[in-house]
């Protein structure tokens, strides 16, 4: 943040109330602050969805606003072949830490094709994929292209989710204890999707189960040095730093742009066990995993690419289709990822949550909450590569 804003915040604006997370500003000056806040530039590309003619690049409008692992938006699209999408990863966007094979980042890519494929059925066309044109990738992705997809005029039938795109949102706050998830909602959520296998519980002993898991492999993350610096080097902390770079994990908004401004949160406090920028983390990540009525997860038979994109194709229409109940939805995967000191949940789960042979490729949070706002997101133009 700039140093005149910090020099006119001071402490004594601020009451934090630690057992509850709670904090509380005062001041006229304050509210001026927080109501420049809001970042509207990095915003702009959910409200450009949808404004162009030429099919790709409509359906592609969409597509950049799908849900994929800290917000990285890992896609690249050439668009030099009439008619065609070419997608690629981009490899800038890897999390060797936490993801040291590409999966997460795959099921990321898959979210993406699922909602162009969407959003080109509200253009007229259906959208015609090859995987892996040049072969499947085998430990990392690196640069061959995910997928070839080649739009086809002629469908009159507009996917029933379409609609839902505008408003999905990860939601990464406390759930609705006083509003169950009935087992009906479950039974309502299939997505689908050759390939990829839905399963849910609202059982109290396995949603607590569940939460202890969720819980401590979230500590794990945030206790291994490497795990959770890659996680912190990817924040963006303030209304400058996300409009500068609006991928990541945005930490913004009051009172943190308040807590920040004043130098309470840092990013490397935010590395140091200790701080209160370290302590802030697990303060608001315990009750937000405590207040959670529900889950959902993905399995696949196998994990292979083609299995990693179909996972990711369901999950997309798994948020399209809790969107579209009323439902919250927020992905809670670390106990699904393949590093070492992750191995004993990754086990837990996969013990817990899936047959022998099988992958467990999505698990997540799912109940009521109030809306969240929209992240930040790169423009359609910043994902387009010229072959």
């Amino acid at each position: 943040m700039k140093t005149s804003n910090k020099s006119r915040l001071s402490r004594r604006h601020f009451l934090t109330l630690v057992g509850g997370g709670v904090v509380v500003a005062a001041g006229s000056g304050i509210g001026l602050f927080a109501s420049t806040r809001t970042p509207h530039a990095a915003l702009t590309p959910w409200a450009q969805a949808g404004q162009y003619e030429e099919p790709r690049r409509f359906a592609l409008s969409h597509a950049i606003l799908a849900p994929n692992p800290h917000n990285l938006q890992p896609w690249l699209v050439d668009l030099s072949e009439e008619g065609v999408v070419t997608l690629l990863p981009d490899p800038s966007r890897r999390l060797p830490a936490t993801d040291p094979f590409d999966r997460q980042l795959t099921i990321g890519l898959g979210c993406f094709l699922e909602q162009m494929t969407i959003a080109a059925s509200a253009a007229g066309f259906r959208v015609e994929t090859t995987l892996f044109p040049e072969g499947t990738p085998s430990d990392i992705l690196g640069t061959m292209p995910v997928a070839r997809s080649r739009f086809v005029a002629g469908i009159n039938r507009v996917d029933p989710l379409f609609e839902q795109i505008p408003y999905r949102r990860s939601s990464k706050v406390p759930f609705d204890l006083s509003r169950p998830v009935a087992e009906q909602s479950l039974l309502d959520l299939q997505p689908e999707v050759v390939g990829t296998s839905f399963s849910g519980t609202v059982d109290a002993a396995q949603v607590a189960e569940l939460r202890k898991l969720t819980w401590d492999a979230w500590l794990t993350e945030y206790s291994t040095p490497t795990a959770h610096k890659e996680s912190v080097d990817l924040m963006r902390l303030g209304k400058t730093e996300i409009e500068a770079n609006p991928d990541g994990i945005d930490v913004g908004g009051m009172p943190l742009e308040g807590l920040i401004a004043i130098g309470l949160v840092t990013r490397q406090g935010l590395l140091t066990p200790g701080t209160i920028s370290y302590q802030a983390g697990h303060d608001m990540y315990k009750p937000m995993l405590e207040a959670t009525p529900a889950y959902v997860w993905l399995t696949s038979n196998d994990n292979s690419r083609t299995a990693q994109i179909a996972a990711g194709r369901a999950w997309l229409r798994l948020n399209l289709l809790t969107t579209q109940q009323g439902l919250a939805l927020h992905p809670v995967s670390q106990c699904l990822q393949e590093y070492p000191e992750m191995a004993e949940h990754y086990r837990t789960a996969h013990q817990t949550l899936a047959q022998p042979g099988q992958t467990v490729q999505m698990l997540g949070r799912l109940g009521y909450a109030e809306a969240v706002p929209q992240t930040p997101r790169w423009s359609l133009d910043d994902k387009i590569t010229l072959s």
